[in-house]
């Protein structure tokens, strides 16, 4: 599972956006939770953080461990959603 934790008004993540949205648009099935405004979503990312990042935006791949904190370039995020070693 593909998982995208995010808070709306973040700039870092607003501008990860698009390309999430494109990775989506390609078949890749990324869960988005809004966590600055949902308090089950924030908790649900302190369930997989764990002390990896501490804030947003956090992607966690559940299959292969991988995560990125903060911003990303395409071909690293395109390896975490593949599972391969960002």
């Amino acid at each position: 599972m593909l998982l995208e934790f995010y808070g709306k008004e973040c700039p870092h993540c607003v501008k990860m956006m698009p390309l999430v949205d494109t990775l989506i648009s390609e078949g890749f099935d990324i869960k988005k939770h809004e966590t600055w405004h949902d308090e089950a979503n924030a908790e649900l990312m302190k369930t997989f953080d764990k002390g990896l990042c501490g804030g947003v935006p956090f992607f966690y791949n559940t299959e292969s461990k991988q995560f990125i904190c903060g911003e990303a370039d395409e071909k690293t995020l395109r390896d975490w959603a593949a599972g391969k070693k960002v």
